[in-house]
């Protein structure tokens, strides 16, 4: 169970670029549960042969080839420092802004269908003449 998205300072606070980065982690924990696949590939077989046991994996192409299988965020930023930097140095905070401006501004509300509406408020009713009935 995940609660809290957006929350600050115990909940004292929400921050619409927090919940941004926590529906981020929530996607990556998300697609992480789906499983990871298991192959020669995957566990970069061929890569550990070449490279050696105990030396650098990081900079082979296979490393960033399979990054994502596991989760892959939208917010956090997994290019090379050189890259993020030519990129313009924007970290999870700044990425997490510049997507609730975009939301903000280009969202649209589908609607609800009118006979969801119809039922939801037909429970409203039922839910409110049961209260009231209690309260007498």
């Amino acid at each position: 169970m995940i609660y809290g998205g957006g929350m600050l300072e115990l909940g004292q606070t929400f921050s619409l670029e927090q919940q941004v980065i926590d529906n981020d982690i929530i996607m990556m924990e998300r697609k992480f549960m789906e499983g990871v696949p298991v192959t020669d590939e995957t566990l970069a077989v061929d890569a550990i042969k070449f490279i050696g046991i105990g030396n650098d994996f990081i900079a082979h192409p296979s490393t960033m080839e399979q990054i994502d299988l596991a989760s892959d965020p939208e917010i956090f930023d997994r290019t090379m420092l050189g890259e993020w930097r030519a990129n313009g140095k924007k970290d999870a905070v700044d990425r997490a802004h510049e997507k609730v401006v975009d939301i903000l501004a280009n969202h649209i509300v589908t609607p609800v269908p009118d006979d969801v509406m119809a039922a939801w408020e037909k429970i409203v009713k039922e839910a409110d003449e049961v209260f009231l009935k209690n309260k007498e």
